[in-house]
């Protein structure tokens, strides 16, 4: 056990054990010395620590500090009623600081618990409860702002996590404050009654055991529970004042004594106008002129000293900033900042500000959040942050796409209007500014906020900019969502699956398969639109096989059979025929004849004439398909499968290539042509 430790359970432990034996009048000294020393120590520690959660065991800390106060309070008590001697230190309290009078020392320890009850623990009681309930009413809004600067770049993964914790904490302790609260209030009312127990048990002790009379009694026994009350008082004053200064800190990272002052004694003229007053009362009054002339006069010097500090500040500080702005400029650049390339960035003109200015009423950044939610269910891989930065070189209304710093994509927008597609079956067409939908080039029109009721009763899908923007955004992600998963995303993914299933994990890698191997099947995977949510199934299925091959596109294929009622469920919907296209089995045979392995892989080396034919024919037969509304899907062998996609895959991007291994069994297709040479 730590020593800290050790000393907590002892003190908790002697708190217990003066509840049940009687201890000796001298230790009973030392224990209330010690109590009067702890209280002390929470208020100055309250006073002067500079941010509450510094002080966040202080709940704790009460219910420790009245416990310990009310067994001594007990101890006192068993002291004065037994023996009559309680130790020095009541007997000093009650003859020293209760005047040795039993009326003056009543009337000194009620206006303490006056004080106590009505000003500090009625105040702190209600500030604390305030102050928790604002605390966890402000907590969604202070994590959306978190979540607004992590996306705009603002602040790191680090610091984000470390302000989420703050967050929390904040909210736990003022939460446990407003009940500790109620800790020091009880410790209050309980000294009450335990004082008035006291002067009754003691007087009564008093006149039937030791032959005295009644106010003999009271007086003796009066004295001594004064000098009790108040010596256990005291110190539950100083920690409700504790109490007090820690929920009514306004600055929470500031230094308390300095502010304090700053703020009270900072503002000349008003030192001027005090010290006038003052002084003119002390002339023109019968007030003691004595005391009131020379401290207006001490105010009125104060006032000058500050007035004549605040210029010479003024002046260092001015200094500073021009000697600071020079070293700015003389110190060499820092480059390495700028060596950062970020995975994603959106830019956008001063026009679109206000869609991603949470002030302004804009969501983009909450859309932004539920983008990266959306592709982590929908594909199974966390996307990485991304940047939105304004860019005044940009049109007002254009906003640009990149990848890794490089532009992809961009779009241009009109602010406070909508965008109006026409699905194919609206009869009635609508004026508007006729423009392109950006995601997938429709054919689209700009309406204004008044067609808008109008366009959807015709048919028209009507979507607002932000929408616009967060679609464009998601299908960019969707299509380089693969070259963005990095090695350490995929070590992250592996350390998620080996918490539940270490076994295969340890099977697997590094011994069969190294980190980019597994980097290289799930980006295979990613880049044709597979999910990996099912790590289990993929990390399985690569154990089986990678012990005969390393070939990262040899092993997707194994995978890719593994997760075929993921991509049955993906393609062919249930309970329906599904038209696909075929490949003519001396197609498959030409292209497995032109496989040629080598120590980087396989590739083709298929005749050209030979593949403009199959290219042509592809065409040919995926536009049947478009022309009927369907996907553009192509049933080939397993064997084939990955050679006619590499094919096929600079022509026609969004070709759908499954093999017959991929589909179960259940699933209802129909052939509507066939691939040939």
């Amino acid at each position: 056990m730590k020593k800290a430790d050790f000393g907590v359970a002892l003190y908790l432990l002697a708190a217990v054990i003066f509840f049940i034996i009687p201890i000796p009048s001298i230790l009973l000294d030392v224990m209330l010395a010690i109590n009067i020393s702890m209280a002390m120590i929470i208020l100055f520690n309250a006073l002067f620590v500079q941010e509450v959660l510094d002080m966040s065991f202080f709940p704790t800390l009460l219910l420790f500090t009245t416990i310990f106060r009310i067994s001594l309070n007990v101890s006192s008590t068993r002291l004065i009623l037994t023996t009559g001697d309680p130790g020095s230190v009541v007997e000093t309290f009650g003859g020293f600081v209760g005047g040795g009078d039993l009326v003056i020392g009543a009337i000194v320890f009620i206006v303490l618990i006056l004080i106590q009850f009505i000003v500090i623990n009625k105040g702190s009681e209600r500030v604390a409860e305030v102050t928790a309930r604002f605390t966890l009413d402000a907590m969604p809004g202070k994590q959306m702002a978190i979540d607004a600067d992590l996306n705009t770049g603002a602040i790191t993964e680090l610091e984000a996590r470390e302000r989420r914790t703050k967050i929390q904490s904040e909210a736990s302790f003022f939460g446990s404050m407003d009940g500790a609260t109620k800790y020091v209030k009880g410790d209050a009312t309980a000294g009450l009654i335990i004082t008035l127990i006291n002067v009754v048990g003691g007087t009564v002790t008093g006149y039937m055991n030791q032959g005295m009379d009644i106010m003999e009694a009271l007086q003796q026994y009066g004295i001594l529970t004064i000098g009790d009350g108040l010596v256990s008082q005291i110190p539950s004053l100083l920690i409700s004042l504790a109490t007090g200064i820690l929920v009514t800190k306004a600055s929470k990272e500031a230094d308390f004594g300095t502010v304090l002052v700053s703020q009270l004694f900072g503002i000349p003229k008003v030192l001027y106008i005090v010290g006038g007053t003052i002084a003119f009362l002390g002339v023109l009054t019968p007030l003691p002129i004595y005391i009131f002339v020379p401290l207006g006069g001490l105010f009125l010097v104060s006032g000058r000293m500050i007035h004549n500090s605040a210029g010479v500040a003024a002046i260092e500080e001015e200094a500073n900033e021009e000697e600071n702005a020079a070293e700015e400029i003389r110190k060499p650049e820092n480059v390495v900042s700028l060596l950062q390339v970020d995975p994603i960035e959106l830019e956008f003109g001063y026009g679109i500000i206000p869609l991603a200015d949470v002030n302004q009423g804009g969501d983009l950044l909450d859309r932004v959040v539920m983008i990266r939610r959306q592709v982590a269910l929908e594909l199974g891989t966390v996307v990485p942050i991304i940047r939105l930065r304004d860019n005044i070189q940009l049109n007002p209304n254009q906003y640009i796409i990149k990848i890794k710093g490089i532009q992809v994509t961009e779009g241009e927008i009109l602010f406070d209007h909508y965008m109006a597609m026409n699905p194919g079956y609206v009869e009635e067409e609508i004026t508007g500014i006729p423009t392109f939908e950006p995601s997938f080039h429709l054919p689209a029109i700009w309406i204004t906020e008044g067609q808008r009721e109008r366009a959807e009763s015709l048919g028209y899908t009507v979507v607002d900019p932000p929408s616009i923007i967060a679609t464009h955004l998601t299908e960019v992600i969707r299509q380089h969502i693969a070259e963005l998963l990095t090695r350490q995303d995929v070590s992250n993914l592996i350390n998620n699956v080996k918490e539940n299933n270490p076994a295969l994990v340890d099977e697997l890698t590094p011994k069969l398969l190294g980190i980019g191997e597994i980097q290289k099947v799930l980006q295979n995977l990613l880049r044709e639109g597979i999910s990996i949510r099912d790590l289990l199934s993929i990390f399985e299925t690569l154990a089986d096989h990678a012990s005969t091959t390393r070939d990262t596109d040899v092993l997707t294929e194994y995978v890719r059979q593994s997760l075929k009622r993921a991509i049955s469920r993906k393609y062919f919907p249930a309970n329906e025929t599904t038209s696909v296209v075929t490949l003519d089995p001396k197609v498959e045979q030409d292209i497995m004849g032109s496989v040629k392995q080598t120590e980087q892989g396989a590739y083709l080396t298929l005749d050209p004439d030979k593949t403009k034919a199959i290219i042509a024919s592809v065409e040919t037969e995926v536009s049947k398909l478009e022309n009927i509304g369907k996907n553009p899907i192509i049933i080939t062998s397993p064997i084939v499968r990955m050679y006619f996609k590499k094919l096929t895959e600079d022509y026609f991007k969004d070709l759908i290539v499954v093999s017959y291994n991929e589909v179960e069994s259940n699933v209802e297709l129909q052939s509507v042509g066939m691939v040939t040479e």
